[in-house]
């Protein structure tokens, strides 16, 4: 190997070695990270905030980059007992940011470090409050106005929550959740965290609780089914006794009717005979005989008659205008 062939190795070593230390000196940040740079598990200077690119000791110094953004943090539902002694369920969320890296390095090392920071501040806070606190201050708000149709929807849960909308709300869950805001934030500086807000998602009674209100729920929809039930059968009880009374006064009248036309009939009837009876009475009379005695008579009996009586008479009287006629 020729000197030629051995400066060209060593121009090749040392072009190489300097584009690893370059490698090693210079990194960069975008506008949603920020740093501190760590010489031998020490921080050393001030963090980088700024986006683009910097430079640091190759090999001897290292980058911990943390988010600028904001974060998200969701707690576990607790169970927590009002002032009241009333046990509900509070689900909470907030947000929050990395305002001070190299405090934030030194005091929870990252961001699991740091949720689990903020599990016990805000869990207790929130729990702090929350007992604190009345249960209509929890779920109202202050210039919330009750209408009918909040009094009525809400009558089915039963008699508690009823009482819980006619108090009066002197704070409020505005107030309520801005003052636990305020008390856990105060707590965030020495993380170097900024709390950016907190939130309450959802807020429910405890199992055993809810399972009452949902038996009130079905007892209250039960008696409102049987106050229905009882209102049809009354009503229909109603529509019976009308249509009883229709029928009743539709006989009455068909009996009335029937009536006037049967004394209409006999009357023309007494008129007929008594018209009959004036035009030929001893016919009449005869004829009326006649009539009675297939009434009176039966036809397995046998009448046994005097010369004397009545009927013949007549057959004498008729007998005799037959010859004179002849």
């Amino acid at each position: 190997m020729n000197k030629q062939q051995i400066s060209f190795i060593a121009l090749f070593l040392i072009v190489a070695a300097s584009v690893v230390v370059l490698l090693a000196s210079v990194y960069t940040l975008d506008e949603a990270e920020q740093a501190v740079v760590v010489q031998l598990g020490a921080p050393v200077g001030d963090p980088i905030t700024t986006p683009g690119l910097h430079f640091k000791l190759p090999f001897i110094q290292e980058v911990r980059r943390f988010d600028k953004r904001i974060i998200s943090w969701d707690g576990d539902p607790n169970q927590i007992p009002t002032r009241g002694e009333q046990f509900i369920s509070v689900d909470t969320t907030a947000r929050w940011r990395i305002v001070d890296p190299l405090i934030f390095m030194q005091r929870v090392q990252n961001e699991r470090g740091a949720t689990m920071r903020l599990n016990d501040i805000l869990d207790s806070v929130v729990r702090d409050k929350i007992s604190a606190t009345d249960l209509v201050e929890i779920v109202r708000s202050k210039d919330w106005k009750i209408s009918q149709d909040d009094l009525e929807r809400v009558q089915l849960t039963g008699e508690e929550d009823e009482e819980i909308l006619m108090q009066e709300v002197k704070t409020g869950r505005q107030e309520l959740v801005r003052s636990i805001l305020t008390q856990a934030a105060s707590q965030m500086p020495e993380m170097g965290i900024e709390l950016v807000d907190i939130r309450i998602k959802r807020i429910d009674y405890v199992d055993a609780v809810q399972q009452r209100v949902f038996e009130r729920m079905i007892a209250e929809r039960q008696r409102i089914a049987e106050q229905f039930r009882s209102e049809g059968q009354g009503r229909a009880a109603e529509i019976d006794g009308d249509t009883e009374r229709s029928l009743s006064e539709i006989r009455s009248e068909a009996n009335r009717q029937a009536e006037i036309i049967r004394g209409q009939a006999d009357a023309e009837a007494t008129r007929i005979y008594s018209e009959a009876f004036g035009a030929d009475p001893e016919f009449y009379a005869f004829l009326r005989t006649l009539e009675s005695y297939p009434k009176t008579v039966g036809p397995s009996s046998t009448l046994i008659l005097g010369t004397d009586t009545e009927y013949f008479r007549y057959l004498r009287d008729v007998s005799v205008q037959k010859r004179e006629t002849e």
